[in-house]
């Protein structure tokens, strides 16, 4: 305790701030869609995003106390995407928790058996970068749409993502959420503003192998290959080696518990971990992790008790602005996802099968369409991969 208190610097302290507020109010409302759309209730929303700010701020500040580095966790803002575009499952959003505490625990056991790991690191990134575009396409169109439908309001919200983006992109999805919230409530959508504190809600989960493989794998997909993996990388960017096994045990673990409350899954972060490990957090590296630290409290104390008032508020409000906000949060990871998809030119067929039927929000036999996608893309990678060798081989040796 006494190391930490001579650690403490305002720099740090104001950068944990920051990543708090950003990490939150850019993708608060991708969280909120992805719940609604599997079948939460307000109130369920409410518990669960809640008892989602208590757990990532907990582990956050956890582990970096522990690791004495910039140990960072968010939600999984690609895996609440995944759960916008679904259909509530048939058992409701019981069967939704069931999923989440499926993937908490395939979690842990990547972190205890790395061969699990491992496999997800083998699946090729183009494909994988092809699913996460598949899975975004259809949120990033909602800005366009929006436009179509209320000009009026949607025209302003993405103006202002472009102007802030122009200067200060970290606060574009924040402001143009609040210009969206500010349209709405100045239209009458949302005027009754819900000031209360959230009360959890105990959710038993149900297991139904069709929504653990239609949520559940492909959120265990997403959430190593799109956040844990780069949230690991983005460290040892900085010089902080974390260890995988206490990271995943403690994130999968914390997960499978939360998800009892109606929570969906934490990770370790991508986005916000650079905001923590660089150098803006501190000069000096060894005391970088302040930074993580007061994030994960900020999580944990105040943005949690706010979980009420932003479930009551979004749910209340127009959806197709909601959903545009959410687009506009989501734009850079779509294009940089379709940008590694398609830049291989040997996987570029296999990648741009997989983004069609997982953009197509294709369905059967109750599985969604990202399974389905990640299945085909992996089947033209294995059919055409044998093809691509004897090619390479030919241009070796006719130079």
């Amino acid at each position: 305790m006494r190391s930490f208190l001579a650690d403490l610097s305002g720099q740090s302290v104001g950068m944990g701030v920051l990543t708090a507020v950003v990490g939150y109010t850019s993708s608060v409302a991708v969280v909120i869609n992805g719940m609604s759309a599997v079948g939460a209730s307000p109130g369920q929303i409410a518990s669960g995003l809640a008892a989602l700010c208590v757990t990532m701020g907990l582990c956050g500040a956890g582990l970096s106390l522990a690791t004495r580095m910039p140990v960072s966790t968010a939600w999984s803002t690609p895996g609440m995407a995944l759960l916008a575009g679904l259909a509530a499952p048939a058992g409701g959003y019981p069967a939704a928790v069931g999923a989440f505490l499926f993937t908490g625990v395939l979690i842990m056991v990547a972190g205890l058996w790395s061969p699990l790991g491992k496999l997800i690191t083998r699946i090729p990134r183009p494909i994988a970068g092809a699913m996460l575009a598949g899975i975004l396409f259809k949120l990033c169109l909602a800005p366009v749409i929006a436009i179509g439908q209320v000009p009026e309001f949607a025209i302003p919200v993405v103006l202002t993502w472009l102007v802030v983006g122009r200067f200060y992109r970290l606060w574009a999805a924040p402001a143009a959420l609040a210009v969206a919230l500010g349209a709405m409530a100045f239209d009458g959508q949302a005027s009754s503003l819900p000031l209360a504190l959230p009360s959890l809600e105990f959710v038993t989960p149900s297991f139904d192998w069709q929504t653990l493989i239609s949520i559940g794998l492909p959120l265990f997909i997403v959430t190593m290959a799109s956040q844990n993996i780069p949230g690991l990388t983005v460290l040892a960017a900085y010089g902080y080696q974390v260890s995988t096994r206490p990271a995943f045990l403690v994130t999968g673990g914390m997960s499978a518990l939360s998800s009892l409350l109606g929570a969906p899954t934490i990770n370790l972060a991508a986005i916000t971990a650079a905001l923590c490990a660089g150098p803006d957090a501190h000069i000096r590296p060894e005391r970088r992790y302040i930074a993580a630290v007061v994030a994960g409290l900020f999580y944990a104390a105040i943005f949690s008790l706010l979980s009420a008032i932003a479930a009551g508020l979004v749910t209340a409000s127009s959806p197709i602005l909601i959903e545009a906000a959410a687009g506009l949060a989501l734009v850079s990871a779509f294009g940089a996802s379709l940008l590694g998809a398609v830049q291989e030119e040997s996987q570029r067929l296999p990648a741009l099968a997989t983004f069609l039927v997982t953009a197509s929000g294709f369905s059967l036999y109750g599985i969604g369409a990202a399974f389905w996608g990640l299945c085909a893309g992996l089947v033209v990678h294995m059919l055409y991969s044998g093809a691509n060798r004897g090619t390479t081989k030919a241009k070796k040796s006719a130079t």
